[in-house]
């Protein structure tokens, strides 16, 4: 995998380069800010791209902005966004397009190599990955209606699939059936107006109907 990675920090950086290459990716580019993260995306057009939501020179959000300007300029290209905070709007705004391949991680958060590299993967197939603490952002920062119509356990199972997690899985963690995780997708949908019948991007779909329904 080719990854274009923007980042600012050097030490986080170079840890970043090592651990990918150790792992048989290829870190075509290094970014300090955003015109060379742009710069960069043009001329390597990576499998991946990484990137710090701080960048200079304000430090405050210019790496989301220039995130959402590569997918916009670049239709489809995974980018994967580190952050030691959540920005909700921009953050849901990235997620908006549907067209997956996303992700959102808490850097203080990600306590083990193996789970980062699976979301790395995960993103540069197509898929999203979230920090739940990300998605309880995202959905209290938004009028609740018509999450309140869900029940507990259905909003458990949503957050599960914004995380990216599949039927198998969200039936493991919360010690269900797999028919009964099928089940409360199904409600899911209805009750947020998605045909149970839609593929695209099954994990998320439910999610990001709810943050465009009041957009």
């Amino acid at each position: 995998m080719r990854i274009v990675i923007a980042e600012d920090n050097v030490l986080l950086s170079e840890g970043l380069k090592l651990l990918l290459s150790t792992r048989g990716h290829e870190v075509a580019a290094v970014a300090v800010d955003v015109p060379a993260f742009a710069a960069a995306v043009d001329e390597h057009r990576p499998d991946l791209a990484l990137v710090d939501v701080r960048l200079p020179p304000s430090f405050r959000d210019e790496g989301i902005h220039a995130a959402i300007a590569a997918r916009s300029a670049h239709p489809g290209l995974p980018v994967l966004v580190l952050s030691q905070y959540v920005e909700r709007d921009y953050a849901g705004e990235l997620l908006s397009d549907g067209q997956g391949g996303v992700g959102y991680l808490l850097k203080d958060r990600v306590g083990r190599v193996s789970e980062f590299v699976e979301a790395l993967d995960r993103v540069a197939g197509g898929g999203t990955v979230m920090d739940p603490s990300v998605v309880q952002q995202l959905l209290t920062s938004r009028r609740r209606d018509p999450l309140e119509t869900l029940t507990a356990r259905e909003r458990e199972v949503l957050a599960l699939m914004a995380e990216g997690h599949d039927n198998g899985e969200i039936a493991a963690r919360l010690v269900v059936t797999t028919n009964a995780v099928h089940k409360h997708i199904g409600n899911i949908f209805q009750k947020l107006d998605l045909a149970p019948t839609d593929s695209g991007h099954r994990r998320v779909r439910a999610v990001l109907a709810y943050l465009s329904h009041r957009a």
